[in-house]
């Protein structure tokens, strides 16, 4: 059985006058008009727990798109019974017909469905136009499609028969359910955690962030307008500890796929570590966590390539990418002309609405990530080991909004240049140029993670310098090109160190995860004798 050949999914440009721009406001204006209520999905029914919670828009948080039902330790417990029993028919569904739900899901959100999915996203997550078109509409259908062909290779991988026997590998669903646990930051993430494992046989529960349950449930509806079949997903938002609690310590635990914080995957690690002698068998432990993304400039770079990549790569989504541009390490002799290039293209770039499509920005996500970035501005603002170049305005009267800022950090050590910030907020250290070679070992041990760099440099040695001593410092590493904006298929994206397991999601590397390889050898004409002939007299 060939599955279609996968392709990535075009981007639409929504420029002024063409369709996709205005069936997108179209969709905008009819979810912003409505407030929907939404259920948790376990075992194919919607359950009401009568215990409430809002879905905002960030940049306009007064405004509700929907109430939601929290689940507990009740409905985690629940959704591991409806997932244990769809796996049992669903891992002896045939591959192609497994396949077949997911193609359809993509086909749906590339088609009648794409629009929804892109305005629940943008709404929900304060995305523009552009962000949610590559995350929630184009990477999530990569996902999907690209998935299934990895899938088929891997099934295709079978090892080698002799004459007169039959080898085969039966590669087996992971044997109990996999706990999916997802991000605020990408719906494509939200949407391929649960679906690759359930792609390879197995059976979710699927626990996504609070803030982010609206767009997310556009998702899970998709999954089952597809012909998923009840319990194969099980869509549990709620308390994360709670919910842990219960899925952590249950026997039938075989995996967990995660994105999110580091200490959090950390503390589900730990607590699967406590509890390893309760499980029926050693639960996959895969996740992609935090980064503290480097860009390396060299003094014979482009400054304006420069400028366009820390612009784009620290900014866009609010800096609330795991890959986004945080550190960036400049020649001195070129700090001037740099850093007055990036203080006009950081004072001109405009932030609002995102429904306003003139907008590059919206709002960060939530009041608790509002304070937690306007916490390290004022540091910045009043630290004498800190400069505020430019931005930092900060104002959370109508929606979470903070404007870009550029910091220089007078130590490399410096807070800002070592922690995980998760918002628009740039740091610069610049460097003495003739400290090219130690600047390098500096950027190596300055973070503990190991998730995007990036060099700029037209000095080809310079650059083959770099991908040498920071070989080790990022998963995803790019030459003259920001640090963000990993493509499904072409580069496959995770990192090592503190930012997760690296199992490179968009690849096969990740779906081997979900999967338990049993070998298969027959014989076609057994042996009758025990006898060997090396036994037979002279």
């Amino acid at each position: 059985m060939k599955v279609p050949r996968p392709v990535n999914q075009p981007v639409r440009l929504f420029a002024p006058g063409t369709p996709e721009r205005q069936t997108l406001r179209d969709a905008l204006a009819r979810q912003s008009s409505q407030q929907t209520e939404i259920p948790l999905l376990i075992g194919g029914k919607e359950v009401r727990t009568g215990k409430i919670a809002k879905a905002i828009m960030p940049h306009r948080h007064k405004h509700v798109l929907a109430t939601w039902h929290e689940g507990g330790a009740k409905e985690a417990t629940q959704a591991v019974e409806a997932a244990l029993k769809a796996r049992e028919e669903w891992s002896s569904w045939k591959f192609e017909d497994r396949a077949g739900v997911f193609l359809r899901a993509a086909e749906l959100m590339a088609t009648v469905r794409r629009d929804d999915i892109s305005a629940a996203t943008m709404l929900n997550q304060s995305k523009t136009a552009h962000q949610s078109e590559i995350d929630a509409v184009c990477e999530a259908i990569d996902f999907l499609r690209f998935n299934v062909y990895f899938a088929e290779r891997i099934y295709r991988d079978q090892p080698l028969s002799p004459a007169g026997t039959w080898n085969q590998v039966d590669y087996r669903p992971l044997e109990g359910f996999v706990f999916a646990v997802t991000p605020f930051n990408f719906t494509s993430i939200a949407s391929n955690l649960p679906s690759v494992a359930a792609l390879m046989g197995n059976a979710v529960v699927w626990k996504c962030a609070s803030s982010t349950v609206y767009s997310n449930y556009q998702m899970a509806k998709v999954f089952d307008e597809a012909g998923l079949p009840p319990g194969v997903i099980n869509f549990v938002p709620g308390d994360a500890r709670t919910i842990s609690d219960v899925l952590l310590t249950h026997p039938a635990l075989a995996g967990i796929h995660f994105t999110g914080s580091t200490e959090v995957f950390q503390g589900m690690w730990r607590k699967v570590g406590e509890n390893i002698a309760a499980y029926r068998t050693y639960p996959r432990l895969v996740g992609e966590t935090g980064g503290k993304n480097f860009v390396i400039v060299h003094v014979s770079a482009d400054i304006g390539a420069v400028a366009t990549a820390i612009v784009r790569g620290g900014y866009e989504f609010q800096g609330q990418k795991c890959s986004a541009a945080s550190r960036i390490y400049v020649p001195d002799s070129m700090w001037p002309q740099l850093r007055d290039r990036l203080v006009d293209e950081i004072q001109s770039i405009p932030i609002g609405d995102i429904s306003d499509f003139r907008n590059f920005m919206g709002a960060v996500i939530d009041a608790r990530a509002f304070q937690k970035i306007s916490g390290y501005v004022q540091e910045a603002k009043n630290s004498s080991d800190a400069e505020l170049v430019v931005g930092g305005q900060i104002d959370d009267s109508e929606g979470y909004f903070i404007r870009p800022v550029l910091v220089r950090a007078k130590r490399p050590d410096y807070r800002t240049m070592t922690e995980e910030i998760f918002g628009p907020v740039v740091s610069v250290y610049v460097y003495p140029e003739r400290d090219w070679t130690p600047t390098l070992a500096l950027i190596d041990r300055t973070s503990p993670y190991g998730l995007t760099g990036a060099v700029f440099a037209n000095d080809r040695k310079a650059i083959d310098e770099v991908r040498a001593a920071l070989r080790f410092a990022a998963g995803n590493f790019y030459i003259n090109d920001k640090p963000t904006g990993a493509v499904v298929g072409q580069q496959p994206f995770g990192g090592a160190r503190a930012s997760g397991t690296n199992d490179k999601a968009g690849s096969m590397t990740n779906l081997l995860r979900w999967v338990s390889a049993r070998a298969i050898k027959e014989t076609f004409v057994p042996p009758a004798d025990y006898r060997y002939p090396f036994m037979n007299p002279d």
